[in-house]
């Protein structure tokens, strides 16, 4: 028998089968958007859940003016689960957004814009406001989902929603 034929064969097929495991199944919208919206209630605690609720339904009637505040539009997003402070009393939001075909940099551009309107609102009024919207963090997950993360104990909140996403995804 002639090793050097079956050994290359024998290597490629382990890899193939190594391989073959990690391949997840592509969410779909809607199971998407459920596990943002999970992953966000999850992050925070009963209280700021039933203060600050998640949208994510594209049917809901407040939708426009959550999209418009943080700089998105309905174009932007395949999937999505939001939830911010209405009230210009204290700097606060959470985004979890798949974007839609090449529209991540417009994602990223209006929730940056987000995060600079909230420091300017709060840079002369209230410095613990401007400190937690100077502190925002937005990052471009691996899975693609762009996620935005304004609120008091942003690393922990951003680190929770995050694991849950990837976990999933």
């Amino acid at each position: 028998m002639n090793l050097t034929r079956i050994l290359p064969l024998a290597l490629s097929l382990a890899l193939l089968a190594g391989c073959s495991g990690r391949d997840k199944p592509a969410l779909s919208a809607e199971a998407r958007t459920q596990l943002y919206e999970t992953a966000i209630e999850d992050a925070r605690d009963a209280e700021t859940n039933d203060a600050l609720p998640v949208l994510s339904d594209k049917a809901d009637e407040q939708l426009p003016l959550y999209l418009d505040l943080m700089g998105l539009t309905p174009d932007d997003v395949d999937a999505f689960a939001l939830s911010a402070s209405l009230m210009n009393v204290r700097a606060y939001g959470i985004a979890a957004v798949y974007p839609a075909q090449g529209r991540e940099a417009a994602v990223r551009e209006g929730l940056e814009d987000f995060i600079d309107r909230q420091k300017q609102s709060f840079a002369q009024y209230l410095a613990d406001q401007y400190d937690i919207a100077s502190n925002a963090r937005l990052e471009t997950l691996e899975d693609g989902t762009v996620l935005l993360v304004m609120c008091q104990e942003q690393d922990a909140v951003f680190d929770a929603i995050r694991d849950a996403i990837l976990a999933a995804g």
